[in-house]
């Protein structure tokens, strides 16, 4: 059998640091901060990674943390991307994007993803845990619009009195114009609050590992970046397609609750990926209506 055929993967979520100039201590999936590393792994083990990825029949990888753009490599990491035809997005928090990280942010083949908290910057702060993130967040998404680079955005209900709608807002008035997705907190990392790992398959999204897959700093595989404890080997170790056709994965596909249903086109294609850390409408654990078929759910979506 051919190996895409067996894999059936054609996305990553590659977590390249757990670095963060944020704190996001009452959400951050991944528990990130400014105490946070890069992993064990290297850049060329990214780039054998996103060799084999391309031999499988990835078509797309989302660079994500942490904060992405503080891995030294990030821009060396997205040429070998798209040197290998794979298309790349960038989830960031813009808080500094350096000149360089600007000119590889406006290659064909390039987007970008951010998670945007409230239109009041005490609020947004208070979200992020980051002095002066609001103000910098706001004015790199304005730049990233006036760059021409494509943008999308989503909104994570933190706080009861939030003003989530005043950050959507204020989006639309920066220029995003695509969908902009608002989830709650999910109780996963620093978004877990009871004091217990509660490792609930519940809190996904019903489709993770079905056309994609993610790979942390050290190199582990997991069914996505919010399934941290669904691990399936490491590709220090093993080859991905070992990994993705093996027992250990089948074994975590096996607990992952499916949606109802299929989804429709345009709300749950192989190019999104639904387990992102801002992902779009509110409920989309399986159990929730908004995973239904012909409901909008689980952004942010990797764009078609």
């Amino acid at each position: 059998m051919d190996e895409r055929t067996a894999v059936g993967v054609t996305s990553l979520a590659l977590e390249i640091t757990g670095q963060c100039q944020n704190t996001c201590k009452t959400h951050c999936y991944a528990q990130s901060g400014p105490t946070g590393s890069h992993g064990t792994m290297t850049r060329e083990n990214w780039f054998a990674l996103l060799a084999q990825a391309s031999e499988l029949g990835v078509t797309m990888v989302q660079y994500i943390g942490g904060e992405p753009t503080l891995h030294p490599y990030l821009p060396q990491l997205i040429n070998r991307a798209l040197s290998l035809g794979i298309r790349v997005e960038v989830f960031t928090n813009l808080i500094h994007i350096r000149p360089s990280m600007w000119h590889a942010f406006e290659q064909d083949g390039v987007t970008l993803a951010t998670s945007y908290y409230s239109n009041h910057a005490a609020e947004h702060e208070k979200i992020t845990g980051g002095r002066g993130s609001y103000a910098r967040t706001k004015a790199n998404v304005a730049e990233a619009i006036r760059r021409g680079i494509p943008l999308r955005a989503g909104i994570i209900h933190v706080l009861e009195e939030q003003n989530v709608n005043g950050a959507l807002a204020e989006l639309r008035q920066l220029g995003v114009t695509g969908h902009i997705g608002i989830d709650r907190v999910r109780a996963i990392g620093n978004g877990n609050t009871t004091g217990v790992n509660i490792h609930s398959p519940a809190e996904l999204c019903g489709r993770c590992g079905s056309d994609r897959a993610a790979i942390n700093p050290d190199g582990i595989v997991t069914p996505c970046v919010m399934s941290r404890w669904m691990t399936a080997g490491t590709i220090r170790q093993q080859s991905l397609a070992e990994i993705l056709t093996g027992p250990a994965w089948a074994d975590q596909m096996a607990t992952i609750p499916r949606n109802a249903g299929t989804c429709v086109p345009d709300t749950c294609t192989p190019q999104e990926d639904s387990c992102q850390p801002s992902p779009g409408q509110t409920g989309c654990a399986p159990d929730d209506s908004a995973c239904q078929p012909g409901q909008p759910a689980c952004l942010p979506k990797f764009p078609v």
